[in-house]
């Protein structure tokens, strides 16, 4: 049986979903206004991994996956000002490129990917709907949530009013009723994306966009709601506080999942603080998008992850020696001690030592294939696939050999030696493969 450790009550329970033949998670995805750094990345890898687990239990079809674009913010607006662009042109650039990026760490595309501006009459809805009853107001071309209104605020960060406050870095407005109520709906200036409202021409606040797209897509109660540390205050605590009272107090989720951060050894990596490496920049680089994806679930998924060079060496050891040990087989049964080790909130850490004590490679594809690795054959691992530069230097190798120029021989040899390609003369001509 898995278990997930539930945020909200903050201990490990047994995940028994609400109806087996239709789960439901919704993962808060990216806002696209820039490339996504590798902390960006933890939790797609993290939450596509948990969606194989479940697919894996409980069948393929038994689940449903969302994870939502944020394709109008602030940052955006800010991002399109500066290129002279329409809004559309960042978002549906920086989109195609956060999956492009998540594709090559082999996570798998949501079964829905609901977008913010294609879902502003159901955010219009449930705003009218709070307002109807009592729990948001209207003020200053600004729509607000009234914080005082729900009882219950605070229970999924657990911090008291002075933090809260703090926390979500208040905005003082003489509009609201309290410091701590924060926007539904603001109004849009003349040139900036908006959209008509009853409160006037505007675009919706962050936080409700999630809680519409979560009632149109999935029900207004799902079964595991997933983000990073960060979204738990004050945005999945705002997401809490608009779902219940719109639904009349009922649960907005039955399990909340948080991935921790990633960090450069010190601090958070964050754009705001400019300190990130994003997974364009370690492709780029040469690494491959399977070792990044096991170097982001070498540590347990809620513990902080230090990111470093070291870490993508040793996962790329690690990744050569399962490739070695599982060679061409095809894939058999999973190991129990693998599945066993991911359903015990998944435990990534353990399943990975547990791959590499496997000895039967059908097994081993199996159960590596079930984290998102071994998609490959053990030879087009080692030897790459279409690398015609290599094949070329191979080829000028041999010629220069053939000419008795050992010395160009030995250059191009040590040059690739450099890059991480290894040569290997034989009586049938030279073979190679990745370091």
């Amino acid at each position: 049986m898995i278990q997930l450790h539930d945020t909200l009550l903050r201990e490990k329970r047994p995940f028994v979903p609400q109806n087996p033949q239709r789960i439901t998670m919704y993962v808060c995805g990216p806002t696209v206004y820039g490339r996504a750094h590798i902390g960006n990345a933890r939790p797609a890898v993290v939450f596509d991994t948990l969606s194989r687990l479940i697919r894996h239990q409980f069948g393929t079809d038994s689940f449903v996956y969302a994870r939502n674009v944020t394709d109008v913010d602030d940052k955006i607006i800010a991002a399109a000002e500066k290129e002279g662009v329409g809004p559309s042109v960042i978002t549906e650039r920086y989109e195609r490129i956060y999956l492009e990026d998540m594709g090559a760490l082999g996570v798998q595309p949501p079964d829905i990917a609901p977008h913010a501006t294609r879902e502003i009459p159901a955010m219009i809805g449930m705003i009218e709907r709070l307002i109807d009853r009592g729990n948001a107001y209207a003020a200053d071309g600004h729509v607000l949530f009234n914080v005082p209104s729900h009882d219950d605020y605070g229970e999924l960060s657990r911090r008291d009013r002075e933090a809260m406050l703090a926390g979500a870095r208040v905005e003082v407005a003489p509009y609201k009723r309290d410091p701590a109520d924060f926007v539904l709906w603001k109004p849009s200036g003349k040139g900036v994306v908006g959209w008509d409202s009853p409160w006037g021409r505007g675009r919706p606040g962050w936080h409700i966009e999630c809680s519409a797209m979560i009632e149109a897509h999935l029900g207004e109660t799902i079964d595991i709601h997933g983000g990073g540390l960060d979204l738990i205050f004050p945005h999945h605590e705002n997401e809490i506080a608009q779902s219940r009272c719109a639904h009349g107090g009922i649960p907005l989720a039955r399990y909340w999942v948080h991935n921790g951060f990633v960090d450069m050894g010190s601090e958070k990596m964050s754009k705001s603080l400019g300190n990130i490496v994003t997974v364009g920049d370690l492709l780029e680089q040469g690494h491959r998008g399977e070792v990044l994806r096991l170097a982001l679930l070498s540590a347990h998924y809620r513990q902080p992850l230090s990111w470093t060079e070291a870490l993508v060496v040793q996962s790329k050891a690690l990744l050569d020696r399962l490739y070695r040990a599982a060679g061409d087989a095809e894939p058999g049964e999973v190991d129990d001690e693998v599945f066993a080790a991911l359903a015990d909130d998944l435990n990534t850490p353990l399943a990975l030592s547990r791959l590499a004590a496997i000895d039967d490679p059908a097994t081993l594809r199996a159960s590596a294939r079930l984290m998102g690795f071994l998609d490959q054959g053990g030879e087009q691992w080692f030897r790459g696939e279409g690398d015609e530069r290599v094949e070329g230097l191979i080829l000028a190798r041999a010629e220069a050999k053939a000419r008795r120029d050992f010395a160009e021989a030995d250059r191009i040899r040590d040059e690739l030696k450099s890059e991480g390609v290894l040569l290997e003369d034989g009586p049938q001509g030279t073979t190679w493969r990745r370091a």
